[in-house]
C-alpha cells in the first residue's frame, strides 16, 4: 500500500502519517528525513546534497527524486510506504510516476487532508515552544497553567518565527500556488481521497482507515 499524505502545513498530517504507521506498520518518508539520512550515511547523493545545502543553496528536483529512488528501494518500503511532504509541484510528481514505474509500483492512495485556511492560521499562529525544555503548547488548544511560562520547568514560552501570523499566510500563499494543484493532478489520476482534517483525532482517523480498509 504506498500512500502520499497531502495537504497544507498545519493540516495536522504528522498526526496522521504517525497514525498510520503505528496501525498498518508502514514507514514515513519525508523528503526532510531522506535528506539528513542520505547525508549521515554519507551516500553520493547524500555529500551532494550536503554541500549544497551547506552553501545555502535549495536542493534540486533531479537530486531529490534520486534520494527518494534510494530510499525507497530500501527492504522496509517492499510492502508499502508513507510520502510526507512529497511530491510538492505537478514536476515532482510526474517525476516519481517515472520512479515507481521502474520499480513495478504506483501510488495506490493520495489522502488529502482538509482544512480551513483560518483553522490552520489559528493553528499555527497558536503554538508556542519553551524556550528550555523544548515542550510544545497553544495558546487556545493546550496552554500553559501560567500564561507565557512552561509547565514543566517554569521558562519563558517562545513563537517560532514560521508560527507568526503573517508568516503563516505566506507560507500558506506559496502552497495554494505550486502544491494545491496537485489535487487536481491526483483526481485526475483517480487515487485522491479527500477527507476532513478538522474535529476530533478519532474521527479523522476513522476516515483514513475507511479509505485504506475499503
Amino acid at each position: 500500500m504506498n500512500l502520499i499524505l497531502f495537504g497544507p502545513p498545519g493540516a495536522g498530517k504528522g498526526t496522521q502519517a504517525q497514525y498510520i504507521v503505528e496501525r498498518f506498520g508502514l514507514p514515513q518518508i519525508s523528503t526532510g528525513d531522506m535528506l539528513r539520512a542520505a547525508v549521515k550515511a554519507q551516500t553520493p547523493l547524500g555529500l551532494k546534497a550536503k554541500t549544497i545545502m551547506d552553501a545555502g543553496g535549495l536542493v534540486s528536483d533531479e537530486l531529490v527524486l534520486g534520494i527518494v529512488s534510494e530510499r525507497l528501494a530500501q527492504p522496509d518500503c517492499v510492502n508499502g510506504f508513507i510520502l510526507d511532504g512529497f511530491p510538492r509541484t505537478i514536476p515532482q510528481a510526474d517525476a516519481l510516476v517515472d520512479v515507481l514505474s521502474g520499480m513495478g509500483k504506483s501510488i495506490d492512495h493520495v489522502i488529502s487532508l482538509e482544512v480551513d485556511t483560518d483553522e490552520i492560521v489559528q493553528r499555527l499562529s497558536g503554538r508556542r515552544t519553551c524556550s528550555a525544555c523544548g515542550k510544545g503548547y497553544h495558546v487556545v488548544n493546550a496552554p500553559s497553567r501560567a500564561d507565557g511560562f512552561c509547565d514543566v520547568c517554569g521558562s519563558a514560552l517562545l513563537q517560532r518565527d514560521d508560527d507568526r501570523e503573517d508568516t503563516v499566510k505566506h507560507r500558506l500563499a506559496v502552497y495554494d500556488q505550486q502544491t494545491a494543484p496537485l489535487k487536481k493532478y491526483y483526481e485526475q489520476s483517480g487515487v485522491l481521497r479527500s477527507i476532513t482534517g478538522t474535529g476530533a483525532v478519532e474521527e479523522i482517523q476513522r476516515q483514513i482507515v475507511a479509505i485504506l480498509e475499503g
